[in-house]
């Protein structure tokens, strides 16, 4: 026997019907450290990243306007690649698929797949939203529990976007373990790290939701991994931010972009010609190594690529520096900008990058190697 799953608003602020959290709910433990205090105890390897929760992002006015005009301009695009996605899935898996989140950035991306399949199929698909955590694998509690209710075979893990691979080659590891017969494809909306064979595009472009943590969400914080905590039979644990209910746009990111599905007439897959041309080389994986070279960082763990990835450098971690693409479209690079500008992190310009930007974690992060403001980390 599994724990029961969570469900809103008992635990987030979605839908009861749109998402299962396979998660422990741990809303009452003080789990947030400051950012440096956690970015040297990683690397110092005192502690592992899924053992706390960072302090969460407080947006300004100044950011959530940039937010807000960055949905604006992306919903009709997130809208076309949900589209693809689904059509992708029911075409290639059938229609009692089975959605399994990768939480928390996948959860969102995954009730929008569920209202297309709703709105132009008519079909209510199970959606359920696990915990994946690098080094240390996808929750096995949460497996039994879709493997109880549902036939492996049948389950769809689904994330927002791709970086260098790390999570993919995290999930195939796991599951090819498992033995249950789950498959290890990832589908995700963007795929810039080409390295997934289900995807709405391999562009790397913004999905508004990177811009947010929990307030994006369903006010859920990342997933948690913490052996004092989490004990065996139990799912990995999440906070659910109830007290930040006056700042969620969960509800109102995934409304923006589902009153675009009509406008969406077209879902076959731009730039492909058939299912080889779907498969990953795994060319950000090169990449990245390519700039651990150049930049001398020692570890692809502390390259972070693709506009969501740098997002999440700039919101959770010692950012180092930030690579831009040169010509990339600043409608995507507007908010790592200003954030980049807030936290004193500088943005430098490459004229061969294959992603949008890249965040380069400080590579010897210490609390006194931070700069004379306190806030940009300099060698």
């Amino acid at each position: 026997m599994t724990p029961d799953p969570l469900r809103g608003p008992a635990f987030g602020s979605y839908a009861p019907d749109e998402v299962a959290w396979l998660l422990t709910d741990l809303s009452g433990v003080e789990l947030e450290a400051p950012t440096e205090e956690r970015e040297e105890a990683i690397q110092s390897g005192g502690a592992h990243y899924a053992e706390s929760l960072p302090v969460e992002f407080q947006p300004d006015a100044a950011y959530l306007d940039v937010y807000r005009s960055a949905l604006a301009a992306t919903a009709a695009r997130l809208a076309q690649a949900v589209g693809t996605v689904t059509e992708l899935i029911l075409r290639e898996r059938g229609p009692d698929v089975v959605l399994a989140s990768l939480a928390r950035a996948g959860t969102p991306v995954g009730i929008l797949l569920r209202r297309w399949a709703a709105a132009r199929h008519g079909l209510e698909l199970p959606h359920y939203a696990v915990s994946i955590v690098r080094g240390r694998g996808i929750d096995t509690v949460a497996l039994d529990h879709l493997a109880a209710h549902h036939d492996p075979a049948h389950v769809v893990f689904v994330d927002g976007w791709t970086g260098k691979g790390a999570i993919n080659r995290e999930l195939a590891d796991a599951l090819g373990r498992d033995g249950r017969g789950f498959d290890p494809d990832l589908a995700v909306l963007a795929d810039p790290g080409r390295c997934a064979r289900t995807f709405g595009t391999r562009d790397d472009w913004l999905i508004a939701s990177a811009c947010l943590n929990s307030t994006v969400s369903g006010l859920v914080s990342r997933t948690v991994l913490n052996d004092r905590l989490i004990g065996p039979g139990q799912y990995h644990g999440a906070k659910f931010y109830a007290e930040l209910a006056g700042s969620d746009v969960s509800n109102a990111f995934l409304d923006a972009v589902t009153a675009e599905f009509p406008g969406v007439t077209d879902t076959q897959l731009a730039g492909t010609t058939g299912p080889a041309d779907r498969e990953p080389d795994h060319a950000g994986w090169a990449a990245v190594e390519r700039i651990v070279d150049a930049y001398g960082i020692g570890d692809v763990n502390l390259v972070k690529p693709g506009v969501g990835e740098t997002t999440r450098v700039l919101l959770r971690r010692v950012p180092w520096k930030v690579l831009t693409r040169a010509g990339a479209p600043e409608a995507d690079l507007a908010h790592v900008r200003l954030l980049a500008a807030q936290r004193g992190v500088p943005v430098e310009e490459v004229d061969d990058l294959p992603y949008s930007c890249v965040g380069l974690i400080h590579p010897r992060y210490t609390r006194g190697a931070t700069g004379a403001d306190g806030l940009a980390a300099s060698r």
